[in-house]
């Protein structure tokens, strides 16, 4: 399967990360974050995968992360309340995600996907 590459393409980050697919001839499925946006079920799925917690899933420096006032509601709310706020606005998301079969990469750190996709 080739690695899902979630993204909206307006960012500044996820078009630097997918220049570094290309240039790297990484082979990806693209999907835009706002047209098709991550269901809770996945979301659940990518936490775990990631090792992460559900808390570095969050577009902090987002419109919609700030105009709703979520620092608070991130720090205190159940695993699956967050996840239900991700599911329901892909612009709350942490972008762009990579997605395989075996690892789920958040944000784009370059010696990270250097380690993982090359």
């Amino acid at each position: 399967m080739k690695p899902l590459f979630i993204q909206y393409p307006k960012c500044g980050t996820c078009r630097k990360a997918a220049k570094w697919l290309k240039d790297n001839n990484v082979d990806v499925t693209s999907r835009h974050i706002v047209e098709v946006n991550p269901t809770a079920q996945e979301l659940s799925e990518w936490i775990d995968k990631s090792g992460l917690l559900v808390q570095k899933f969050f577009n902090t420096s987002g419109q919609v992360y700030k105009q709703n006032n979520l620092k608070d509601v991130v720090k205190t709310a159940s695993r699956e309340k967050l996840i239900d706020l991700l599911a329901g606005n892909g612009m709350l998301v942490k972008r762009p995600i990579v997605v395989t079969d075996d690892f789920v990469l958040v944000g784009f750190n370059e010696s990270e996907w250097d380690e993982k996709l090359k």
